[in-house]
C-alpha cells in the first residue's frame, strides 16, 4: 500500500548522530557542543532533532526566538537554552518562566532580566556576545570590559557564556577570522585580571568549528555541519552526510504533441510530443519558484527537467524518456533515489540562494518523516502525528529497500 502522503521530507536520524560524532572527533575530548536548532532545526523539527541530539550526549541548544525556546520546555526539553538573538523587555517575563537563557547586550535590559529574576527567586543564567567584527549584535569588544563588570554585579543574574561570532570564516582568506580569535582573547584576559572569569567561552559556528583551530575553546555553535552541509571551504575535510532529503510524487501524466504551452505565462511550449509528469509541489511547499524551466528533479533513478513555471502547488517535469512511469511515483526534489543522486547545493544554485535558506523554507504543509535504521520512527503532517500513516510509511521504505536491492543485483 502507499502512504498517502503526496510531497514530504525524510530526516535521516542516523545520518545526523553521525554527524554530531564526527564534530566531536574533530573537537577532541573536554569541549561540547551547543546545537543550534532555531527556525525549527533548520526545517528539520526543533522538538524531534532536539530529542535525537541529547541522545548523542549534546548539552545545550541555541535558539533564535522565545517561542522556539517556549517550543522546546512544552516538549519537556529540559537541557539549557540560550536564546542567541536579543530579546525585547517585554518577553523578559516568559523567558525568565520558562527557563530560558537570554543573550544580554545592553544595561537596560540586564537590570530588568535582574529584577525579574529576583522575582522568581531563582538565579537566572544569561550570555553575553561580544562584537569582534561580526557588526551585527552584541556589545562592542572596546566596551566589554566594563560591560561584563557592571552585569555580572547585579543580583540574580549568573553569567553561563562569553561568546563572538565569525561572520567569514568558510571564505579563502582567514585572516579576519584569525584577527576576532586574538580580540577575543585578549579580552578574556582583561577580563581576568578584573576577576571575572566567564565559566565557558565559544567562537565557532559550523565554519569557524572546521577552518579556525584556535577558536574551538569550550564549545562550538553548530548547525550547518550537524545537519550534513559542509561549508564552501572545509580545512579538516570534516566529512558529514546531508540528513533531509525532500521528495514528492507523481499525481498525473498527460501526454501532448508538439506545440502544448505548459503552466502559467506559457513560458514553455513543447517541441516534441511530450509526456508530462505533474508532481505535487510548489513554491506552496517551499519549491522555489526560481526553479521554473531551468531545475531537475529525479524520478527512477533519471534526471528529468522541469517544464515551465512552478507554480504554488504543482510542477511539471518532462518523464517522455523515462520508462515505465506510473501516478504515485517517488520524485526526489533533493536527496538519493537509488544511486543517484540531486545535491541541495545544485537546488541552491538554481534558486540563487543557500542551502540554509532551502532547508527553512520547506513549509509545514510538507510532511515530515523521522527515519532511524532504515525504518520511520515517527510521522508529522498538518493533521498531527500518525501512527497508521507511519505504519503504512515503514511498508514504503522496506518496498522501495527491495527495489533498490533487486536493480544492484542486475
Amino acid at each position: 500500500m502507499t502512504m498517502p502522503v503526496s510531497t514530504w521530507v525524510e530526516v535521516d536520524l542516523d545520518r545526523f548522530a553521525a554527524n554530531l560524532r564526527a564534530v566531536r572527533d574533530r573537537i577532541g575530548p573536554g569541549r561540547e557542543i551547543l546545537l543550534v536548532i532555531k527556525a525549527d532545526a533548520y526545517g528539520h523539527g526543533a522538538v524531534e532533532m532536539a530529542d535525537a541530539a541529547a541522545r548523542e550526549g549534546v548539552t545545550q541548544f541555541g535558539v533564535a526566538t522565545l517561542h522556539e525556546g517556549i517550543q522546546l520546555r512544552r516538549a519537556d526539553v529540559a537541557l539549557p537554552i540560550a536564546v542567541l538573538s536579543p530579546l525585547l523587555p517585554a518577553e523578559i517575563e516568559e523567558a525568565v518562566a520558562h527557563r530560558l537563557e537570554p543573550s544580554v547586550g545592553d544595561r537596560a535590559f540586564a537590570r530588568a532580566l535582574s529584577d525579574e529574576a529576583q522575582r522568581d527567586g531563582r538565579p537566572q543564567r544569561f550570555h553575553v556576545e561580544v562584537d569582534t567584527g561580526m557588526g551585527r549584535t552584541g556589545v562592542r569588544v572596546e566596551d566589554a570590559v566594563e560591560f561584563l563588570a557592571d552585569v555580572t554585579a547585579l543580583p540574580g543574574l549568573r553569567l553561563a557564556s562569553l561568546y563572538t561570532h565569525f561572520p567569514d570564516a568558510d571564505s579563502a582568506d582567514l585572516t579576519f577570522a584569525d584577527q576576532q580569535v586574538v580580540r577575543f582573547k585578549t579580552l578574556v584576559a582583561a577580563l581576568a585580571e578584573r576577576g571575572i572569569r566567564p565559566p565557558r567561552l565559544h567562537a565557532s559556528n559550523s565554519a569557524g568549528t572546521v577552518n579556525v583551530k584556535d577558536a574551538l575553546f569550550d564549545w562550538v555553535r553548530i548547525g550547518l555541519i550537524a545537519y550534513g552541509q559542509s561549508p564552501p571551504r572545509n580545512d579538516a575535510a570534516l566529512a558529514v552526510q546531508p540528513v533531509m532529503s525532500f521528495k514528492s510524487r507523481i499525481v498525473q501524466l498527460r501526454d501532448h504533441p508538439a506545440g502544448t504551452p505548459i503552466s502559467y505565462a506559457r513560458t514553455c511550449v513543447t517541441e516534441r510530443p511530450t509526456r508530462v509528469g505533474v508532481v505535487a509541489v510548489g513554491y506552496g511547499h517551499g519549491y522555489s519558484w526560481l526553479m521554473s524551466g531551468r531545475g531537475r528533479m529525479l524520478v527512477r533513478g533519471r534526471f528529468v527537467p522541469i517544464l515551465g513555471r512552478v507554480t504554488m502547488d504543482l510542477t511539471m517535469v518532462d518523464v517522455t524518456d523515462v520508462p515505465g512511469i506510473e501516478i504515485g511515483d517517488e520524485v526526489v526534489l533533493f536527496g538519493d533515489q537509488g544511486d543517484a543522486a540531486l545535491s541541495i547545493e545544485e537546488i541552491a544554485h538554481g534558486s540563487e540562494t543557500l542551502p540554509y535558506e532551502i532547508m527553512c523554507t520547506i513549509g509545514k504543509r510538507v510532511t515530515r518523516i523521522y527515519v532511524r535504521g532504515g525504518r520511520p520512527v515517527k510521522l508529522l503532517s498538518l493533521v498531527g502525528e500518525s501512527a497508521e500513516w507511519a505504519h503504512q510509511a515503514a511498508d514504503h521504505f522496506r518496498l522501495r529497500a527491495e527495489a533498490l536491492a533487486a536493480v544492484r543485483k542486475r
